[in-house]
């Protein structure tokens, strides 16, 4: 712990490698691999059929399958999610697209960490997920000469 002016401790930050394997505990995926993308803000996320549906109620979901029939990954579960915001993001070319955000739970080294993800279709980017400034800020420090630092940190605290 590294103490502040302020007196008060402030936990270290962890070293991230420039792709890591992350977990969805509420979304039934482990260890799946994501990339570090510090010009990134918000995190992502790849989702197929992705569409809003209005409940015999009147409520509005937003309903996607999580990656795709060709990813190693895919359950085949249809997800559903009553609470979702749709922002404007802007994509690596630097267009400005409405995605659909949600938020859920993500397993990085020993930590859970609740975040934001937007939904979209990634298939055609080589990694599934993308971790952003908003979930890495604070937490951890990039080294992007070093890649998945935390699988060899759950391996070495299964050894203890």
């Amino acid at each position: 712990m590294k103490e502040e002016k302020t007196g008060k401790s402030k936990p270290e930050k962890k070293i991230v490698g420039r792709r890591e394997l992350v977990s969805f505990p509420e979304l039934d995926i482990d260890e799946i691999e994501a990339k570090i993308d510090t010009g990134a803000y918000t995190s992502a996320m790849h989702c197929s059929d992705i569409h809003e549906e209005v409940r015999p109620d009147g409520a509005k979901v937003i309903c996607l399958e999580l990656l795709d029939p060709s990813h190693p990954q895919y359950n085949h579960k249809k997800l559903r999610f009553a609470r979702y915001d749709l922002r404007e993001i802007k994509s690596s070319f630097g267009e400005v697209q409405e995605r659909y955000v949600i938020r859920t739970k993500i397993r990085f080294f020993d930590e859970i960490i609740e975040a934001d993800f937007s939904l979209s279709d990634r298939s055609d980017m080589k990694y599934p997920v993308l971790i952003g400034r908003q979930l890495l800020r604070g937490r951890f420090v990039v080294d992007v000469s070093r890649k998945n630092i935390a699988r060899k940190y759950k391996i070495k605290q299964k050894n203890k």
